[in-house]
């Protein structure tokens, strides 16, 4: 097992960078006992998920994990830090390095790498993805021209022989007890200022990029024959959402109502209710997951959260000017739907591809197509999560060092 673990964090867009990051070095740190170094570019965005950490300062512990700031890879790097007494700090790098998504560590620490013996184990952790390729790709290594460091291509994914999905110990057992507890989930609509939506209420989650489809989504719920309540998180599709209801509001045939607080608004026009929530932490994420009916996430994080919520989702993958993204979609999906009945696999696909702009049908027709599948979707979702949690990220890592460690005393025997 190593003792130390360096995550280096480049914050390209949003949070999906950062938020697997800071899951990674919690698990490290909490469950296995690492002294994990967190360095992140961006604290701003990692304050938004953890809200005990300061943008402000250069080095702090947050949750068992030492943050600092690093200046990104275009800025000087040093190994020599001030503590708050005025005395410097030498900074050694750790026995596990982590640069996450190709983000570049800072030549300055690779030559210190290069000096420490025994070297350590560096670890490229590449985005999520389905598709064939990956598990030919996971664990190659990539050896330095001009350093005596080898760098190894670590891809999470779907299947065994990839490097699998974080997945915390304890989250199903906190999943199901939230599920079941009638107290907890009240306690949790309390706290977002309502009443715990009845039984007959189709309670949805929407969280998306901008999407050309939401107006067509949001017609459907609003005509239809069921009281939907869609719980839209702080992001980018927000504009789209204040944007719709105005103009329904304009539209004399139909009714637009806005609720009083203007930061937190809500709306409501027919069947269809909308309120805006707070950005949340990680962990109050989860619990919005659990208590919804139907997820809408985005790209990586959200994306797997879902999964564990074992409730049927639908997925806007991030999206690529070159059109990848749909190839990598189609990848999850031929994976997902081989557990489905044809039609069912049908009507997923159907609704995933209109959401990714891709739209085979009107998005209203999509959604009923969705709808009418949703117990046979559920029962897929829950057998899901249950394969994946056995190709747990963070444990598929430590086993890579350890087999690393072994590979390097095989070759100082033979030498």
């Amino acid at each position: 097992m190593p003792h130390s673990c360096d995550i280096f964090c480049n914050v390209v867009d949003n949070y999906g960078d950062i938020g697997v990051c800071w899951r990674l070095a919690r698990q490290l740190a909490q469950e296995h006992g690492l002294a994990v170094r967190l360095w992140v570019d961006d604290l701003g965005t990692l304050a938004r998920l953890c809200p005990e950490a300061d943008a402000a300062r250069d080095v702090q512990h947050c949750r068992g994990v030492e943050v600092r700031r690093w200046q990104g890879v275009d800025r000087p790097f040093t190994l020599r830090y001030l503590r708050a007494n005025g005395e410097e700090e030498a900074i050694l790098p750790a026995e596990l390095v982590v640069e996450a998504f190709a983000c570049k560590l800072p030549q300055g620490y690779i030559e210190a790498m290069a000096a420490r013996e025994p070297k350590p184990v560096w670890i490229n952790l590449e985005y999520l993805s389905a598709e064939d390729w990956v598990a030919g790709c996971h664990k190659l290594p990539s050896p330095q021209p001009s350093l005596p460091l080898t760098r190894y291509f670590f891809f999470p994914g779907f299947t065994r022989q990839t490097g699998g999905l974080l997945l915390e110990r304890d989250l199903f057992a906190r999943r199901d007890a939230f599920q079941s507890d009638a107290a907890r989930q009240r306690a949790f609509w309390k706290a977002l200022g309502m009443e715990m939506p009845s039984a007959e209420t189709l309670k949805v989650s929407l969280f998306g990029y901008e999407n050309d489809a939401l107006t067509g989504l949001f017609d459907a719920w609003a005509g239809g024959s069921q009281p939907v309540l869609c719980l839209v998180p702080e992001g980018r599709i927000l504009p789209q959402v204040k944007q719709y209801f105005e103009e329904v509001g304009r539209d004399s045939s139909r009714h637009a109502s806005v609720g009083m607080n203007p930061d937190l608004p809500s709306y409501s026009c027919g069947k269809l209710e909308v309120r805006v929530l707070p950005f949340v932490e990680q962990e109050r994420y989860d619990e919005l997951l659990w208590a919804c009916d139907i997820n809408f996430v985005r790209g990586e994080d959200s994306c797997v959260r879902a999964q564990w919520a074992a409730l049927p989702f639908i997925w806007h993958i991030y999206p690529q000017h070159d059109g990848v993204h749909m190839q990598k979609l189609r990848a999850f999906m031929a994976r997902y739907c081989a557990g489905l009945a044809p039609e069912a696999a049908r009507a997923l696909q159907g609704l995933w591809d209109t959401w990714n702009g891709e739209a085979a049908v009107p998005i209203g027709q999509a959604w009923n197509d969705f709808r009418e599948h949703r117990s046979m979707l559920r029962q897929r979702a829950q057998g899901w999560a249950q394969e994946l949690a056995e190709n747990n990220l963070a444990l598929n890592l430590l086993d890579f060092f350890r087999e690393t460690g072994r590979m390097r005393a095989f070759e100082i025997e033979g030498q």
